[in-house]
């Protein structure tokens, strides 16, 4: 099966050693793995993916309260991202880094890497320094990424709070982060304002597809809209595979999502191979989705989102 892996990340070697210098030696809970160019390329053709949609994982820039510097280094990810598009412009796409908390250099960089490095979208995380997407001050970063009609992975970060012993961010909270964002997308009316960007919840979209009658009742009280018209808005964002297609989880996302609003995504390399492998396995076997079904998932979807990955009929 031919896919388009829409959540892959990239890591590259001087982020790394900045990461290192800055003493951040893991993400989510788990230790930054191992990462190049062609180990990437051995792992999508393992996993039979033809094109993969290249993103940086949190904590991104954040990590910098500077924004000097994480506008350089936001500047210097995506230089260095467009220059792997470049070399294989077949296989590789990329998201953008954009340095949030700072939301002018995070528009200033929007924009140039959408218009000037032709990014195939932006990544924004969840929350950076404990700010939410959904909340008051963005307007100006999501009209430069409506007027683009951007596509957005919202990718999540760990929670602005400590951490539970035994229990690592990856494993629930980034679940909870993802949530809380597109909770407050649709609560506070972004979705509807900026109608434009398509926005993609990892992970399956955290909690949002098994809580999302739940989440509604507070929308609905606090915004007047419908709880029916609530969960409409919930059901199309678009979500993707990530480390969500066991046999638990994919049936409730497939009952929840708007038709052709799921992507495939390995979440590689932080999903060592075998995980992703799994994952992408079981996606494959289930029963109660057929080949039409299944081919958006890994293909058209992806494709309706990034066109450019239309393959040429032989």
């Amino acid at each position: 099966m031919s896919r388009i892996d829409t959540h892959h990340h990239v890591i590259p070697p001087f982020y790394r050693a900045v990461l290192h210098k800055a003493g951040v030696v893991e993400a989510g809970g788990r230790a930054l793995p191992e990462w190049s160019a062609d180990a990437s390329l051995e792992a999508m053709d393992l996993l039979g993916v033809s094109a993969a949609i290249l993103s940086v994982s949190t904590p991104g820039t954040t990590f910098l309260t500077d924004g000097g510097d994480a506008a350089a280094l936001a500047r210097d990810l995506n230089d260095y991202t467009a220059d792997l598009v470049a070399k294989w412009p077949s296989r590789f796409g990329f998201l953008a880094t954009v340095p949030l908390p700072h939301r002018a250099a995070a528009v200033a960089e929007s924009v140039r890497a959408l218009d000037e490095l032709h990014a195939d979208g932006v990544v924004l995380l969840a929350n950076s320094g404990g700010i939410y997407l959904g909340e008051e001050g963005y307007d100006d970063l999501f009209a430069a990424l409506d007027e683009r009609s951007a596509k957005v992975l919202i990718h999540p970060a760990d929670l602005p709070g400590p951490t539970i012993r035994h229990l690592p961010p990856f494993a629930a909270d980034f679940l909870l982060d993802t949530t809380r964002a597109a909770y407050l997308l649709v609560r506070n009316g972004i979705r509807q304002t900026y109608p434009n960007i398509r926005f993609i919840l990892s992970h399956g979209g955290g909690f949002v597809p098994y809580a999302s009658h739940r989440m509604s009742l507070p929308i609905s009280a606090d915004t007047g809209r419908s709880v029916a018209d609530i969960l409409g808005e919930f059901a199309t964002f678009y979500f993707d595979t990530a480390l969500s297609s066991s046999p638990a989880a994919l049936p409730t996302l497939l009952a929840f999502a708007h038709p052709g609003h799921i992507t495939f995504g390995s979440d590689w390399p932080f999903a060592p191979l075998a995980a992703a492998n799994w994952f992408s396995t079981n996606l494959d076997a289930y029963s109660h989705i057929d080949a039409a079904g299944l081919a958006a998932i890994n293909v058209s979807t992806a494709v309706s989102l990034f066109p450019r990955f239309i393959r040429p009929v032989e």
